[in-house]
C-alpha cells in the first residue's frame, strides 16, 4: 500500500542529520522520477473541470470546480475516493479559482459570473453535510470575471480576490475591521489575472496582470486611507520581458497565473506562450525556466513531436514535496494532452547557474538561440537556468491540460482540463485513498488533421447557450474536444515575440496588431541548461 512519503523517514531531521535528509529527498525523487503510471478517473461535473485544490495541511479535501457551475468536494480521508461527498451549487458561470481559508472553515470561489461565495465546510467535516449545499456569503462587488481568489494564511475570514476588471478587493468578514470599498480596492486600467498572498507572512502578497506585471505587494501600502498608501503598495517589480538579440523589440507575454511554493521562497509564473518560470520572493529576476525540450530519459524531443505548450486555456500550476520539508517539485499541464513534472534545484544553486550579461556585452556578441529576460531595450540580460528535462510527464487525457494539484502528504498528483473528469495519478498500484487504480494508457491522442466541419462547430460554440456543458452523453464531449483541437491547430504553439511585442518608447504591447507566426520558441542553445 502507498502511505505518505514522510513516514517513510523520520520527519524530524536535526542538523546532524543530513545524510539522513539527503536519503530522504533521494527516495522521494526516485520514486517520481519512475513517473505516475496508475490511475482513476473521477468523475462528477458535467463540462470542463478548470480549478483544483487541496484543502490545508492534511490535505484531507479535494475541491474541483468547472463550467458545470457545481463545486464539487472529494474526501481523501475515505478508503476508496469514488464520487464527491458534497456538492455546492450557486455559481452561475464557469468557475476559475477556488481556494480554502486559513482553518479550512471556508471554500472561497471565484468564477465568470463575477461573482465570489464563499461555503461554509465546517459541517461537512463533522459529518452532518446531506445534499448539494448553497453558497454561506455571496460577494458582488467585482464588475467582471473573478479570476484568482488568495485566503488569508492565518485569518479565517480574511482573502484577496483579482478580477478583470482592473480591481484587486481585500474582503475582511470580521464585522469591527471592514475597510470602506475604497478603502479595501486597488485599481489599474488593466486586467488582473491573479493573487496570491503569501503563505507566511500575512502582509505580503503577489499579483499578475494581461500585461505581463507581476508585482510583490504589502497591505498595509496598498489598502486603506490614502494616507496610508504607497504606489499600490508595490514593493517589487519582477522582470518578465523577454529579449533576443537578433529583435529590436522586447516581448511582454502575459502573466496569466501565479503561485507560491510552500514556504513563500519562490514564485511561479504561467506565461502564456512561453514556459512556467521560477522566481525567488527577494530577487526580481527569474532563476529558472522550464521547458519541455526534452522527454523525461533526457533525449532532445525531435522537430514536430508535440511537448509542452501553452497558448490555449488559461492554465495554473503548482508546487509540491509530499512528506519533505520543502516543496521539490513544480507540476503544470500542457497543450500536448499532458501534465508535466520539474524537479527544481535549491535557490543558490540556480542563482548561482543564472547568468547576466551587460548591456555592452548583449550588444556586442550574437547571442544565437538565447532567450533572456530584461526590464528594457537598454537594460541587463539575464539569463536564467534551463530545466529542459522534465522528471517526469502525467499521461491519461484526450485533451488540453489546465489544471494541477499535488496532495500535501501522499504521493498524489490530480490534473483536469477540457474533459468532465479530474485524473488521479499515482506512482504505485496501491494507495490508501484509492483502491484498484488501473495502468494509465501511456499513448497520447494526436492532434488531428483540420476537420472540414470545425467552422461551423466553432461558431456553434460562440453563439449557442453554453460550449461546453454537457449532459451524460460521451458524444457531446468529444465535441467539446473537437473544438479545441480546432482552436489548437489555429492558435497552438504561437510566437510570443509576433503576439506581444513591447518597446521602451511605448511601454506597452502592441501584439494586438501582430500576425500569429507559428512554431516553438528556441531558446536551448545558448542558455545554461540542465538536460
Amino acid at each position: 500500500m502507498l502511505v505518505p512519503i514522510g513516514c517513510i523517514l523520520p520527519i524530524s531531521i536535526s542538523s546532524s542529520s543530513n545524510a539522513i535528509e539527503r536519503m530522504r529527498k533521494d527516495l522521494f525523487i526516485r520514486t517520481c522520477a519512475n513517473g505516475f503510471p496508475f490511475s482513476r478517473k473521477l468523475t462528477a461535473h458535467n463540462s470542463c473541470v478548470n480549478y483544483l485544490a487541496f484543502s490545508r495541511n492534511d490535505g484531507r479535501w479535494l475541491a474541483s470546480a468547472g463550467d458545470d457551475f457545481r463545486v464539487q468536494l472529494w474526501d481523501f480521508n475515505q478508503d476508496d475516493v469514488q464520487r464527491p461527498s458534497q456538492t455546492y451549487a450557486g455559481p452561475s458561470g464557469n468557475v476559475l479559482s477556488l481556494d480554502f481559508s486559513a482553518t479550512n472553515q471556508y471554500l472561497i470561489s471565484g468564477g465568470a459570473d463575477n461573482l465570489i461565495l464563499r461555503f461554509d465546510i465546517s459541517r461537512l467535516a463533522s459529518g452532518s453535510g446531506h445534499g448539494p449545499s448553497p453558497a454561506q456569503d455571496v460577494y458582488r462587488r467585482h464588475d467582471d470575471s473573478v479570476r484568482c481568489v488568495s485566503a488569508h494564511p492565518h485569518q479565517d475570514e480574511v482573502f484577496l480576490s483579482a478580477s478583470e476588471d482592473g480591481t484587486i478587493l481585500l474582503h475582511d468578514a470580521r464585522a469591527a475591521r471592514r475597510l470602506s470599498a475604497a478603502q479595501g480596492t486597488i485599481r489599474q486600467e488593466t486586467e488582473f489575472t491573479g493573487v496570491q498572498t503569501h503563505p507566511i507572512m500575512e502582509h505580503i502578497f503577489a499579483t499578475s496582470d494581461s500585461h505581463g506585471q507581476v508585482c510583490l505587494r504589502d497591505t498595509r501600502m496598498a489598502f486603506g486611507p490614502l494616507s496610508s498608501r504607497s504606489n499600490d503598495g508595490i514593493v517589487q517589480n519582477y522582470n518578465t520581458k523577454l529579449s533576443k538579440r537578433s529583435l529590436s523589440f522586447l516581448s511582454n507575454p502575459e502573466s496569466s497565473s501565479i503561485i507560491f511554493d510552500r514556504d513563500g521562497s519562490k514564485l511561479a509564473v504561467t506565461m502564456l506562450h512561453w514556459f512556467p518560470t521560477i522566481y525567488g520572493l527577494s530577487d526580481p529576476n527569474p532563476l529558472a525556466v522550464l521547458t519541455g525540450h526534452n522527454h523525461p530519459d533526457g533525449t532532445p524531443v525531435p522537430p514536430g513531436e508535440r511537448t509542452y505548450s501553452n497558448s490555449c486555456t488559461m492554465k495554473s500550476g503548482a508546487f509540491g514535496g509530499p512528506g519533505m520539508n520543502e516543496d521539490l517539485l513544480y507540476v503544470a499541464g500542457s497543450d500536448d494532452f499532458r501534465g508535466y513534472v520539474w524537479k527544481l534545484p535549491e535557490l543558490s544553486v540556480l542563482s548561482g547557474l543564472r547568468r547576466e550579461i551587460k548591456v555592452d556585452e548583449w550588444l556586442a556578441q550574437e547571442w544565437t538561440g538565447v532567450c533572456a529576460y530584461s526590464e528594457g531595450q537598454w537594460s541587463t540580460r539575464y539569463v536564467p537556468l534551463q530545466i529542459s528535462t522534465p522528471l517526469c510527464r502525467l499521461n491519461g487525457h484526450r485533451s488540453i491540460v489546465n489544471a494541477v494539484a499535488m496532495h500535501p502528504s501522499l504521493l498524489h498528483i490530480v490534473t483536469s482540463g477540457i474533459e468532465r473528469h479530474v485524473i488521479l495519478h499515482s506512482p504505485t498500484q496501491a494507495s490508501p485513498v484509492v483502491h484498484h487504480l488501473s495502468e494509465t494508457p501511456s499513448e497520447i491522442r494526436t492532434l488531428g488533421d483540420h476537420d472540414a466541419s470545425d467552422p461551423a462547430r466553432f461558431l456553434r460554440a460562440l453563439i449557442g447557450p453554453h460550449a461546453t456543458l454537457h449532459e451524460d452523453e460521451a458524444g457531446d464531449e468529444d465535441e467539446t474536444i473537437s473544438l479545441f483541437d480546432h482552436i489548437l491547430r489555429e492558435e497552438g504553439e504561437g510566437d510570443v515575440f509576433a503576439l506581444r511585442r513591447w518597446r521602451d518608447n511605448d511601454g506597452d504591447s502592441d501584439g494586438e496588431d501582430d500576425q500569429l507566426v507559428g512554431g516553438v520558441i528556441d531558446s536551448s542553445a545558448s542558455s545554461p541548461s540542465i538536460e
